[in-house]
């Protein structure tokens, strides 16, 4: 696989990231149909009800907690066998 200079992937990073936050901002329209917290962060009209509330705030739950348990199981393996896939990974 070809490696590619350093200063082509921060360009790379720099415009994936500036390029994601322009396009993620609300519209005008979108604005107004919004709850007052929601305002300029979301698309489409706002919330119909307050299950999609607990949806989303269920979602986010599990997705912050999913994260974290990747992330701790990640740097410290319980396996200790040099054959483990995550030592692979860790120690290539």
């Amino acid at each position: 696989m070809k490696k590619h200079p350093f200063y082509l992937n921060t360009l790379l990073l720099a415009v994936a990231i500036f390029g994601a936050h322009s396009t993620a901002m609300a519209c005008d329209a979108c604005k107004a149909q919004q709850p007052k917290f929601l305002q300029g962060i979301t698309h489409g009209a706002g919330p119909s009800s307050n299950w999609d509330y607990a949806v989303v705030s269920l979602m986010v739950i599990i997705t912050v907690y999913s994260f974290y348990a990747m992330v701790k199981c990640l740097a410290r393996p319980r396996e200790k066998s040099h054959e483990n896939i995550k030592n692979i990974i860790l120690n290539p």
